[in-house]
This record gives C-alpha cells, sequence and structure tokens, in this order.
C-alpha cells in the first residue's frame, strides 16, 4: 500500500479513520474518480481489524473478528478484494461447574448439560426450567421481567443461565445480571439440532491471509496519512478536502457538549506459547465469575484447520478482559442505556444538519456494528452521496 507525504492539496473527502467504514468508503470514492486522503491517529490501518504477525500467526490485536453475512452483495464485494477462507465459527465455554460446553444454545449442550438425546427430551426439559422461572416471578407479583436475570430465566431455565449466562454477562459488563436492564437479553437463541454453527448466516470466513489484505486491498491508490491527529490540527484537515467523512467519536467531534458518551472496553493480554495446538479451538468462552477473563483466544485456529495447526510449533492465545472505559483506552462497545442514548439523541440532532461531514461507524452512530453491517451501511450512504451529484 502506498503511503505518500502529506502534501497541502485538495481532496474531494478527508476520511477521519482508516477502519473498515473509512477504508471502504475510500475505496468506493476512489473507484469514481474522487479524490481521497484517509488519515488516522494510529500507526497503522485498519482500525480495530488490524493483525499483528507473531510467529507467523495473524494475531487479531483488537480482538477476534469473523465476518459473517447473509447479503450476497456484501460477501461479493469483500471476495472481490481478497478471497475468504470457510472458517466457521464454534466457539465452546467453560463453565463454573468445569465441563465444556458447545455454543450457541444447541442439542451438544443440552446433552452435555442433561444427558437428554432427543429434541422432544430438551424442549420438555426446558419448558419445565422456563415454568419455574414465570411461576417464581409470579409468586413475587411480577408479570414482566425487571432485569436481565429474570429475562434470562425465563427465556432458556436456571441451569444454562447459572452455569453459562450469569458469570460470563456480569464480566462483560461489570454489574450483576439483577441490576443490569432485561432488553440487553431480548432473546437466547435455542436450537433443537446439533449444530454447533454461531452464526445463521450463508457466508462466513477470514480473508485469506488476514485482516490486513483485505484493508490494503480497499486502500490501493488512496493517499493514507498515519499518526495523523484530526483534533491536533483540525482547521489544517478540514480545510483540505470539499467533504469530510468522520468515523471518530461523535462526542468528541462536538467538543463534547453535551457530555461524554460511555463506553466498555477490553484488554488483551497476549502470549506466544511453544505449543502447536493450545485449547483446540479458536474461542473458548470462560463463564464462571472465578476466572477474571471473558475468552481466550487462540488465533492460528482461524485460518489453519486440520493436521496443518501442527505445521507450526508455535501458536498465540490472547485472554480478554472487559472493563470500564476511561479517557485514553480504546472505546470499544457502546453502553446504549437510556443516559447514554438521550446524550447520544443531542449529538446526532447536530450531525443530522450537516451538509458537508458524514459521520459513519460505531464511534459516530454510537451503537455496535458487525463488520458486515458496517460495509453494507458504506454502499448506502455512498449511493445516497452519489446519487445527490
Amino acid at each position: 500500500m502506498e503511503r505518500r507525504k502529506n502534501q497541502v492539496m485538495k481532496y474531494d473527502y478527508l476520511i477521519v479513520g482508516s477502519g473498515l467504514f473509512g477504508a471502504t468508503f475510500a475505496h468506493l470514492a476512489t473507484k469514481q474518480g474522487k479524490r481521497c486522503l484517509v488519515i488516522d491517529k494510529r500507526n497503522h490501518a485498519g482500525g480495530n481489524i488490524y493483525c499483528e504477525e507473531v510467529d507467523g500467526i495473524n494475531v487479531h490485536k483488537y480482538g477476534a473478528h469473523i465476518f459473517h453475512t447473509s447479503d450476497k452483495n456484501v460477501w461479493d464485494f469483500v471476495n472481490g478484494i481478497v478471497p475468504f477462507n470457510r472458517y466457521t465459527n464454534c466457539p465452546v465455554a467453560q463453565a463454573p461447574d468445569g465441563k465444556l460446553y458447545n455454543l450457541p444454545f444447541n442439542m451438544n449442550t443440552f446433552y452435555q448439560m442433561w444427558g437428554v438425546k432427543t429434541p422432544a427430551e430438551a424442549q420438555a426439559k426446558l419448558d419445565d426450567q422456563r415454568r419455574e422461572a414465570v411461576e417464581r416471578m409470579r409468586t413475587d407479583g411480577v408479570t414482566e421481567p425487571r432485569n436481565l436475570e429474570e429475562q434470562a430465566l425465563t427465556l432458556i431455565g436456571r441451569d444454562i443461565y447459572e452455569q453459562l449466562i450469569k458469570g460470563y454477562t456480569e464480566k462483560q459488563w461489570g454489574r450483576k445480571c439483577t441490576d443490569l436492564p432485561s432488553f440487553i437479553i431480548r432473546r437466547l437463541p435455542v436450537r433443537l439440532t446439533f449444530d454447533n454453527n454461531y452464526f445463521n448466516d450463508l457466508y462466513q470466513g477470514i480473508p485469506i491471509g488476514g485482516y490486513n489484505r483485505l484493508i490494503e486491498g480497499l486502500l490501493e491508490g488512496v493517499d493514507v496519512e498515519l499518526d495523523a491527529d484530526f483534533f491536533a490540527d483540525r482547521a489544517r484537515w478540514e480545510g483540505m478536502a470539499e467533504k469530510v467523512v468522520f468515523t471518530g467519536k461523535i462526542d468528541e467531534y462536538y467538543g463534547y457538549r453535551f457530555g461524554k458518551l460511555e463506553y466498555r472496553t477490553v484488554r488483551f493480554e497476549t502470549e506466544a506459547l511453544d505449543c502447536p495446538n493450545y485449547q483446540g479451538n479458536a474461542v473458548v468462552n470462560y463463564t464462571s465469575a472465578s476466572v477474571p477473563y471473558t475468552r481466550v483466544i487462540e488465533h492460528k485456529h482461524f485460518e489453519t484447520f486440520g493436521d496443518a495447526v501442527y505445521a507450526n510449533p508455535r501458536t498465540v492465545i490472547s485472554r480478554e478482559y472487559s472493563t470500564e472505559w476511561l479517557d485514553g483506552m480504546e472505546p470499544f462497545y457502546p453502553v446504549n442505556d437510556a443516559r447514554n442514548q438521550a446524550v447520544y439523541e443531542q449529538y446526532k440532532a447536530l450531525a443530522d444538519k450537516e451538509t458537508d461531514v458524514i459521520f459513519g461507524g460505531r464511534l459516530a452512530e454510537y451503537r455496535y456494528y458487525d463488520m458486515a453491517p458496517i460495509i453494507a451501511q458504506v454502499l448506502r450512504i455512498f449511493d445516497t452521496v452519489h446519487n445527490t451529484h
């Protein structure tokens, strides 16, 4: 990827942030003959899908990223940049009882939990546990779940809640399930089949050679300036382009005038090991409250399958710790409670009045996005922008 020194010149678009939203927008605009300058305050492009090579293994530096979609246009688009492999996400959970369970909740999980072998047996067990939860609420004079715990118990029952949901969720949010709103778990997928594929989407995989190849393909022919802080020299950057595509924090863009939005963040503890196969799976969740991390990622399993895992005698793992976000940390997950949503709506009202700024991505829109919806969003925005010219 060519990276030229920034010169004082006019661009059609200044794109703040080289993550998937910014890189995709730059790619599409460049194909239409527009001149784009992408800047990023980090020393690498790619945002949170950036990979760092360690011992020949692509390490997902900012957490596991698994591309999945049922949108054929999006799938064809990314595969037109770099071919994707056949990786299928089949996580495993180590529970407080010490056992391993398959995720998502399916017949394998129910067999491991209760010894049931048929869908009818599993359904009967689930119905019994759900009924107990509803009756307990009625005894307390409650008709609707008041918190996440009651919501989960009515959806899946006590056994799975206590072994696979409670500890993990409390670590993820840093709050007791009884203090979390019920809407966080509106539904829990239950499959009465022996299917460990976590996603229901038609297409799923990882770019062959890692996500850096996808970003490099998207930014081919685009001017990119790294270690470039938009807010450190805002007037100069804004004066270089007709329009700005902003993918950073929307509250920071407006000088925090309505207050700061809150996030959860993740700390990664990455370790290279002298063994070819540490846990036999890319993703293992740890649902016990006594284990401080939420999951362990073994990165080589995203791109290496079967006996090929043993061709490299080394492996790399990352333990993930969920924590409260503070200034200076990477913001990961928006805290979409009533207070934060009200603050965001004030910023969005300002953004909606902008004529020369396009806001996009999880930080600018204060919402969690998977990768495929980000690309679909860019395609829609790009079409709207260029259909008005």
